[in-house]
C-alpha cells in the first residue's frame, strides 16, 4: 500500500462494507410478543445525506445523527418528526461524521474519519474541543470511526484501517486540543485481513469502567480491552458471529446491541459479568432497516441509522436513488 495522509474516504468505506457483507448469522425466532416492530422515529432533511453515526443526550432526550456524506450534524427534539441541521456541513473543516457520543456534562462529540475528533457544546453549537491524528508525509493511513466514553470520562476512538485504539483523556479534553494518541494496538491480535481492509468498527465500554469492547467487522469478532492492564482477548462468541456488524450499544444490565449494515440485520447479545463471553439472544433482519450503521437504545426502543448506503452512497456511487433519509425505531430488540 502507498503511504498517504489518508485512504480516500468513500472508497475506503465501500470496501470495509463488502468485507462484511458476508451473511450474518441465522435468523432466531422471534418470541411470542408478536416480534419485533419497526417505525419511523423521525427524518433527516436533503437529498443525500446518508447518515452514520446517532447519539442521544439522556437530560434532555435530544438526538443527534451525522451524515457520513458530509460532516452535517442533525439533531431532532423530543416529539419532532423531523430533524434540523444543528451543525452544518464543514463546521470547522468536518468532512464526515461518523462516531457521535454525548458524555455526561452535554458535550457532543463528533468523528471526522479523516482527521480525528471534534467536541461541541450543545447549547451553543461551539465547539469546546479538538484533537487530529497526525498527518504529513510518511503518515499511516488511518480511518478515525467510532468513539465510546468512559465513567471517568475519558474518550476512546477506533481506527479502522490502522487497528488501533485512539484515547483522549479528561486532561487532554481541559486543554483543549492536541495530537490524538494511540492508547492500545489491537493489529497483532486481530485475524489476518486483506491488505488495506477495515479492521475494528464499533466500540463500547463497560458501565463500570473495566473494559472497551469493539468489533472486528469482517472477521465477526469482537475484543474485549481490559482498562487497567491493557490486555487483548477475543470474546467467546456463542450462537453467530458479528459480520457486517458496525454499531454497538453496550446498556447497563450487559445487553449488547448490533447493527450488521449490509445484512439488514439487528442482533442482541447478553455479554456476560467479566465482558468475556457473549451469547446471540436474539436477531431481526427486515429490508426496511435499509443498510442499519449503527443505534443508540432509549428505554421502549432502539433507534436505529437507516443509511441508505447502497441507494447513491458510498456502497455504490452514482447508482440508485435514496428515498427520504430516516431514522428508525425499533421496538423489542
Amino acid at each position: 500500500m502507498k503511504t498517504k495522509s489518508f485512504l480516500p474516504a468513500a472508497l475506503t468505506l465501500a470496501a470495509a462494507l463488502t468485507l462484511g457483507a458476508a451473511p450474518a448469522q441465522a435468523q432466531t425466532p422471534h418470541p411470542a410478543d408478536g416480534g419485533p416492530r419497526i417505525s419511523t422515529a423521525f427524518s433527516l432533511p436533503g437529498a443525500k445525506v446518508y447518515p452514520e453515526g446517532i447519539a442521544t443526550d439522556p437530560r434532555t432526550h435530544t438526538v443527534y445523527v451525522g451524515s457520513y456524506a458530509d460532516g452535517t450534524v442533525y439533531r431532532a427534539r423530543p416529539g419532532r418528526s423531523e430533524a434540523e441541521v444543528f451543525l452544518p456541513s464543514g463546521t470547522d473543516g468536518r468532512h464526515t461524521a461518523n462516531g457521535l457520543r454525548v458524555d455526561a456534562r452535554g458535550r457532543l462529540w463528533v468523528t471526522d474519519s479523516t482527521t480525528g475528533v471534534a467536541v461541541y457544546d450543545t447549547a451553543d453549537g461551539s465547539r469546546l474541543a479538538h484533537f487530529e491524528v497526525a498527518r504529513g508525509a510518511g503518515a499511516p493511513d488511518r480511518f478515525i470511526n467510532d468513539l465510546t466514553l468512559t465513567p471517568d470520562g475519558t474518550a476512546y476512538l477506533t481506527d479502522s484501517v490502522r487497528g488501533v485504539i485512539y484515547r483522549v483523556t479528561p486532561e487532554q479534553l481541559a486543554a483543549g486540543s492536541g495530537v490524538l494518541t494511540e492508547a492500545y494496538d489491537l493489529a497483532s491480535a486481530l485475524r489476518p485481513r486483506p491488505a488495506g481492509g477495515f479492521s475494528l468498527n464499533g466500540i463500547v465500554s463497560d458501565p463500570a469502567g473495566r473494559y472497551l469492547l469493539t468489533v472486528d467487522m469482517p472477521m465477526g469478532d469482537l475484543y474485549r480491552v481490559d482498562l487497567r492492564t491493557g490486555a487483548v482477548r477475543r470474546v467467546a462468541l456463542a450462537g453467530g458471529d458479528l459480520k457486517a456488524a458496525d454499531g454497538l450499544d453496550l446498556s447497563p444490565d450487559g445487553t449488547l446491541r448490533v447493527a450488521h449494515n449490509t445484512t439488514n440485520t439487528l442482533t442482541r447479545w447478553q455479554v456476560g459479568t467479566n465482558g468475556t463471553r457473549a451469547r446471540l439472544t436474539r436477531t431481526i433482519t427486515d429490508p426496511s432497516l435499509q443498510i442499519p450503521t449503527t443505534l443508540a437504545h432509549a428505554p421502549g426502543r432502539t433507534l436505529v441509522v437507516r443509511s441508505q448506503f447502497d441507494k447513491g452512497g458510498p456502497m455504490s456511487p452514482g447508482s440508485g436513488t435514496p428515498t427520504t433519509f430516516t431514522v428508525a425505531a425499533v421496538r423489542g430488540l
